[in-house]
């Protein structure tokens, strides 16, 4: 039975006036040397897809989804996994993610809870065997259920602490079953709401001793992936630990993580953080920690996470600028975190949606290229720091100047001229690829 009214969706080129199709995203097309399906590694989070009702604040669920009966036994679990790679295979995915309790029921007792994880792996193994569709990285949620209202790894209940590290040991041990790429942190409730409650070097102590655990057990099970972090700053905590991505490489540099992980950059975490995704990939890229992305965007005027498809240009050539320059993905990938309107609530509505990210994605990528090629904006950066190449400046650069040469080289030069920065200009540029 078909769940998604529609063909396997095609690239058409950009005069279709086809909703089914692809205007610019052609998986096979080669863009500075590798396939576009190889540079965006597209995924689909199990989470969006498959378990978003879509409720908000004020409402509750509008989402249709025939093929659930709305229960939690491990049968309606099964059944989903089949809707999943239908909606895959329509179009033309091949990675996903998932959190454990996306797949697999919370059955408030933790060997049940695994016993039927263990079910839905074994499904979601055979499918990927039928079909070739890798798993992008696994989780565990870690923020849902009332025993993590205070925090998984930051939780002043150890009871709850070794409950949260059961759960991450099993969500591990079922990524290395399905050969997953990569496995990921989300800190949803790791913060606090209030310091009058919070020993804050007690918890992050205790998140650290709780990483470096996962790593122990990654080793003894030979996962070999990267672990990856996701910032966020707030939301549903007042303030997470893991809130921006220099605070995060603070957190892995002081606590000896920084070998084992890389950051997973989310562009609505970003613009909760107050920052561009632009600043967020440059931050983790500058640090060779950019590992993986979640493709979505926020609106600036809802002060909520709203999980929105990518439909901005200017957005998706900035984040492929800097993967391209990073010299693309190697494990990790845009993962779709983003979830349809709550008007949009039929299921043909999520082919729609994906749909446009993937095309703006593909844009993206090719735009970015060409910015690449044309080469003025690489060089005006590069002239603009060319005093950093030689004399004084290199000596900097090198770590060998001292103060004493420094003032002789101004007291040598007089009044320094400073050139202008030309951002209007760079602006232009770059619109006139866009």
């Amino acid at each position: 039975m078909a769940h998604f009214p529609c063909e396997k969706i095609q690239y058409e080129g950009s005069s279709s006036k086809n909703p089914f199709a692809f205007k610019h995203y052609n998986p096979e097309e080669m863009v500075a040397g590798k396939s576009m399906k190889e540079h965006l590694r597209f995924a689909a989070p199990y989470w969006h897809v498959m378990r978003n009702v879509l409720a908000d604040p004020f409402g509750g669920g509008t989402a249709q989804m025939p093929w659930d009966d709305g229960s939690d036994s491990v049968e309606n679990a099964l059944a989903r996994v089949d809707v999943f790679f239908e909606f895959l295979d329509k179009m033309g995915i091949e990675y996903y993610c998932w959190h454990d309790r996306d797949i697999a029921p919370e059955l408030n007792d933790l060997s049940a809870s695994n016993a039927a994880l263990d079910q839905v792996v074994a499904k979601l193994k055979q499918k990927q065997t039928e079909t070739g569709v890798k798993l992008l990285w696994g989780t565990a949620c870690l923020f849902a259920h009332p025993r993590y209202s205070q925090g998984a790894a930051t939780s002043p209940d150890a009871n709850i602490y070794a409950y949260a590290g059961a759960q991450v040991k099993k969500a591990l041990e079922s990524t290395k079953e399905l050969d997953g790429l990569g496995y990921t942190f989300w800190g949803g409730r790791e913060g606090y709401s209030t310091l009058l409650n919070t020993n804050m070097k007690r918890e992050l102590d205790h998140l650290a001793a709780f990483l470096h655990m996962a790593v122990a057990h990654a080793d003894k099970i030979g996962f070999d992936g990267p672990f990856y972090i996701e910032p966020k700053p707030r939301e549903p905590s007042t303030h997470q630990y893991d809130s921006d991505s220099a605070a995060c490489l603070n957190f892995l540099r002081e606590y000896g993580l920084m070998d084992r992980f890389t950051l997973n950059i989310e562009t609505n975490h970003a613009t909760l953080a107050g920052h561009t995704m632009e600043h967020e990939l440059t931050v983790a890229a500058n640090a060779g920690k950019l590992g993986s992305i979640d493709a979505n965007r926020g609106d600036t005027l809802i002060g909520w996470d709203t999980d929105q498809f990518p439909t901005d240009l200017y957005l998706t050539t900035q984040v492929m600028l800097v993967v391209l320059n990073t010299g693309g993905f190697t494990t990790g990938g845009l993962n779709f975190d983003a979830k349809r309107r709550r008007e949009s609530h039929e299921p043909i509505d999520l082919i729609h949606a994906h749909v446009g990210g993937m095309d703006t994605f593909a844009r993206g990528l090719k735009i970015a290229q060409a910015i690449r090629e044309d080469g003025r904006l690489a060089d005006f950066v590069q002239e603009r720091y060319s005093s950093f190449d030689s004399n004084v400046g290199a000596k900097v650069e090198s770590g060998s100047c001292t103060f004493e040469e420094l003032e002789a080289h101004a007291m040598a030069h007089g009044e320094p001229s400073l050139a202008s920065g030309r951002q209007e200009m760079l602006e232009n540029l770059i619109n006139e690829f866009i």
